[in-house]
């Protein structure tokens, strides 16, 4: 019976890694699509933001138009970057210390808990 769990366990864990190089292979192609695709919607910004000065241009010189498709978009990237340094800066220090605060409570009540214990 041992021989057989020792064999159980030996197909199991081939099957195991059958099938996690099949699913390592299906998330990078998707992994690699999802990147194609941002590809894509980054050009498919692109020639929008060619449109709208475009059209800008339909009423101001071509160089204006352009110059306000420009500080448009450093403007969102100036407000990007302010917004994720805020998100950045919430997310430090990288230790969890909410987590680290409860467990040392826990801890504590414990000890507490064995000392009164002994003490009864």
């Amino acid at each position: 019976m041992s021989q057989q769990v020792s064999t159980l366990v030996r197909d199991e864990l081939a099957l195991a890694k059958v099938e996690m190089v099949e699913k390592g292979k299906r998330a990078g192609l998707g992994i690699g699509l999802f990147g194609t695709a941002g590809v894509f919607a980054l050009y498919g910004v692109s020639a929008l933001l060619v449109t709208i000065g475009a059209v800008l241009a339909l009423w101001l010189p071509a160089w204006l138009a352009a110059l306000i498709v420009a500080v448009v978009l450093f403007a969102a990237a100036g407000i990007a970057a302010l917004v994720g340094r805020t998100q950045v800066k919430q997310a430090t220090p990288p230790e969890p210390t909410e987590a680290i605060a409860s467990s040392k409570r826990d801890i504590n009540a414990v000890q507490t808990g064995i000392r009164e214990g002994q003490h009864s």
